[in-house]
This record gives structure tokens, C-alpha cells and sequence, in this order.
């Protein structure tokens, strides 16, 4: 049963920020096992019947070809997904908890499907729609984007703003939240993935291929 991350986790992932080495990471093995990654594997599972199995992802990181060389990752995400690079997800860092959901990556055909949908009257504008719904109730809306328009769209497209996404997704972060440690979280991220639902649904369908 979930019961919460506990504040040793933020703890854990403060000190990893300072120290992001092998030795300290072996000496505080069992911090993460029991304060960060068997918590996020109870929540997933608390989450399952309603949003489908849960992976929580590898706390190592892949530095072959990266300038960054820190051996492990600085926060732990747990994810459901509900096709190729979209889903549910969740994360615990050293500042608090991020609670997210949308389409993070994908193929340049997937990239193209969601184009096409967008500039559709009818998608385009429920898309409209479910992006400023969450704006309204507090949610963010993120992703990578370009900076100019996309090729073979026109400036002045009535939903140019969704064109330029080449990740879209919705989320909050919650700095040190006073019930993270408690079953609390359980509910607070079940009724964010509720209200993320609409939007991971069309992202979903429309990057389908």
C-alpha cells in the first residue's frame, strides 16, 4: 500500500545534486530503495486498475554520448503509457513532486500526425479547447517548441501556438508539498491524470500511426 514518499527522499536527491558520485551513491543505496523507488512502485500500482501498469524508469543515466557525465539521474519518474511517447507521468526530486501528462516524443511521423490534426478544424479546435481548459484550472502547458512557424503553415494559422509543439504535455510542480508523505499524494496525482485524461486521450489517437 502507498503511504507516501517520505521526506527523505527530497533529502536523498539534495545531497545526489552535491554529491552525484558512485560512493555516494552505494552508501545511500537503501535510502533510495525504501524512500524513493518502493514508494513509486506502490503508487503506480495504487494507479494501475484505472490507468493501466506503470514502469518506473532507470535512476542511472545514459552518458555515452553526453558532455554530462554525473552517473545518475537527479529525480525519479514513474510512467504509464498509453502510446508511443505519450502518457501519465510522475516525478519526485529534491524540490517536491511534478505530476504531467501528454506526448513528450515521438517519431517525425508522429510529429506529422499531430500537425495534421491540429491544423483539422474540428480536432484542432477540441485540442484548442482541452489546452485552455487545463490553463484555466492552474496546470501548465509545456513542451519542446520551435521558434518559427512549421514548414507549410501559414503565420497567421488560427492555432500556430499548438504548430510549433514538438512535445506537448500538461503538468504542475508541487514544491515540498505538507502531505507528500502521506496518502495524500495518491489522490492529488489520481486527480491530476483525471484532468490530464481528455488531453492524453487526443494526443493519443492522434499520434497513432
Amino acid at each position: 500500500m502507498f503511504s507516501g514518499f517520505p521526506v527523505a527522499a527530497l533529502d536523498f536527491y539534495e545531497d545526489l545534486e552535491a554529491d552525484n558520485s558512485k560512493p555516494y551513491w552505494a552508501a545511500h543505496k537503501a535510502v533510495y530503495d525504501d524512500c524513493v523507488r518502493g514508494p513509486m512502485l506502490a503508487l503506480l500500482g495504487e494507479l494501475e486498475d484505472e490507468f493501466g501498469p506503470g514502469k518506473v524508469f532507470r535512476p542511472y543515466r545514459d552518458v555515452r554520448f553526453s558532455k554530462e557525465k554525473i552517473p545518475y539521474k537527479t529525480h525519479q519518474g514513474g510512467y504509464v503509457a498509453t502510446g508511443p511517447g505519450v502518457g501519465f507521468y510522475v516525478e519526485i526530486n529534491a524540490a517536491g513532486l511534478r505530476i504531467a501528462g501528454g506526448f513528450y516524443h515521438g517519431s517525425s511521423a508522429q510529429l506529422a500526425a499531430l500537425r495534421s490534426a491540429i491544423d483539422d478544424e474540428r480536432r484542432g479546435a477540441r485540442l484548442d479547447t482541452l489546452v485552455r481548459r487545463l490553463t484555466r484550472t492552474g496546470y501548465e502547458i509545456g513542451g519542446d517548441r520551435l521558434k518559427t512557424r512549421p514548414r507549410g503553415f501559414s503565420a497567421d494559422h488560427p492555432r500556430i501556438e499548438l504548430l510549433r509543439h514538438r512535445a506537448l504535455h500538461a503538468g504542475r510542480t508541487d514544491v515540498s508539498p505538507p502531505w507528500l508523505d502521506s496518502t495524500r499524494t495518491l489522490d492529488e496525482v489520481r486527480d491530476a491524470w483525471r484532468a490530464f485524461r481528455p488531453l492524453v486521450q487526443w494526443l493519443t489517437a492522434a499520434t497513432a500511426i
